[in-house]
Formats: structure tokens, sequence, C-alpha cells
């Protein structure tokens, strides 16, 4: 069975999904269902344990692993903060490092990033980075005890796809970590692309909690993965700059 291993966990599905933008629970809980994730992130900002059916936990399916992630945090030290705070609200010791200074293009500093990295593996979270996609960053990410990496395609929430391929590539070539691209993914398309590219996984949250039906999109975007996986496993066929005929024409017209 092809599977992703993240940490100890096997996973069959390499679709995560996140709990963001969604109209309402109700449709958020249809959509985790049809898009057959077995991973949601959700900003530990946004979990309330004393609202009872109100808390968003409360509708993350029990087949689920949930990835807190550090939204909010500015610095390596309020993200530690914030996911020794998820551990001790009984969510997990897994942990989505988001450190984001700069507030008009949401990007992440991967400086800080690994400092968080190197923390909180060493208490033994199971930390998958969100980065600027760089060979360099990655490398220091796998040293600090990354169990994943997790590079933007392009800046988060914007539905603006892969802008990033390139330096995406790089990444999935050296093989450092599993790489699981992550924000600005915008259409199934191109999330069968990056898996195409050889990517691991991606997480789209936004492109399916903001479509006019997020339950067909999120079986849209599960499709989507299996098939851009099916097609990397098989092996895609040559590029050419020039023609070449699929049936030969020699011999023809004897």
């Amino acid at each position: 069975m092809d599977e992703l291993i993240i940490g100890q966990k096997k996973l069959s599905s390499r679709l995560f999904t996140g709990t963001g933008k969604f109209a309402d629970h109700s449709v958020m809980k249809q959509a985790f269902s049809a898009s057959g994730s077995q991973v949601v992130t959700v900003a530990v900002r946004r979990v309330d344990l004393e609202a009872g059916h109100e808390n968003i936990l409360a509708d993350i399916p029990e087949n689920m692993t949930i990835m807190p992630n550090t939204s909010g945090a500015r610095n390596a030290e309020e993200a530690v903060r914030i996911a020794r705070l998820a551990r001790a609200a009984g969510m997990g010791d897994w942990i989505k490092i988001e450190v984001i200074s700069d507030q008009k293009y949401l990007l992440p500093d991967n400086e800080e990033t690994i400092r968080a990295t190197a923390i909180l593996a060493n208490e033994g979270f199971v930390v998958l980075p969100y980065m600027n996609p760089d060979l360099m960053a990655a490398k220091k990410l796998a040293d600090a005890g990354a169990a994943a990496i997790m590079p933007l395609g392009s800046p988060i929430g914007s539905n603006r796809g892969i802008r990033m391929k390139e330096m995406i590539r790089i990444l999935i070539e050296e093989k450092t970590l599993p790489v699981i691209v992550d924000a600005g993914i915008g259409k199934p398309s191109e999330a069968a692309e990056a898996m195409e590219m050889g990517a691991d996984a991606v997480l789209v949250n936004t492109a399916i909690a903001t479509a006019d039906d997020p339950v067909r999109m999120a079986e849209a975007f599960s499709l989507a993965v299996a098939a851009g996986r099916k097609a990397y496993l098989a092996g895609l066929g040559p590029v050419s700059q020039r023609a070449a005929a699929s049936s030969p024409l020699t011999g023809f017209l004897r």
C-alpha cells in the first residue's frame, strides 16, 4: 500500500485539510468526510475548550489527526508557547509551526521557524513547519528535527496556485524531508500538479471552504490528489520540443 508516514502515523490520504473560513461547522464536517482527509489543522487561538458543542474540535471526526497550528505567532518564543498550550489542552503532539511577522504578505519567517522547530522537536513534538521554499532552510529544519516541511505554493489564502514551483521542485528532488505543499492551492488541478511533481501531500483549506459547494469541492480535491499521486508513481512521459508521431508511418502505403 502507498502510505505516507509522518512521525509514527501511516496515512493513506495525502490530502490535508483545515478548519478556517467554513460558513458553519456542519458544512465543515461534511467536507472532511467527502475529502477522505486524515489530517486537519486548526489554529490554537480558535479553540475554546469551554464552549461545549460550539468548540470547533467537537466537529472534527475522531478518525482525523488534529494538527494544531501556531497561527498568530510572531517569533519562535510565541510559537513554542502556543504549541505547549495545545499539548496541555489534549490536542496531541503534532504541531504545524507558523511564525509570521510580516502582516502584509503573511510570509513565514524561516529563521524563527527553525528555532521553534529545534525546541519543540527536542520536547517530543512531531513538528511540521510552514516555510518559504528554500533548500538551505529545509536542510536546517531537517537537522532541527522536523518531521516534514510545508513550503508555500503562493501567499496563504490567495488561491493563486503554485507560484513557487521551481523552488518546491528542488526541495522534492533533494528529498531532505517529506514535502507537503501548503498555501495558495486554489484548484484541484493545482493539487494534482503538486502531486505529479512528487510532493508527498498537499494541504488545502481556503479553496475548499470558500467554494460554492465545499463538500463537492472537497471530493474533487481528494480525487485530484489521488490522480496526481498515481501519475507520479506511473512515471510521466518525456516532454519534447518536437512532434513525434504516435503511430509509425513507415510502410503504410506499400
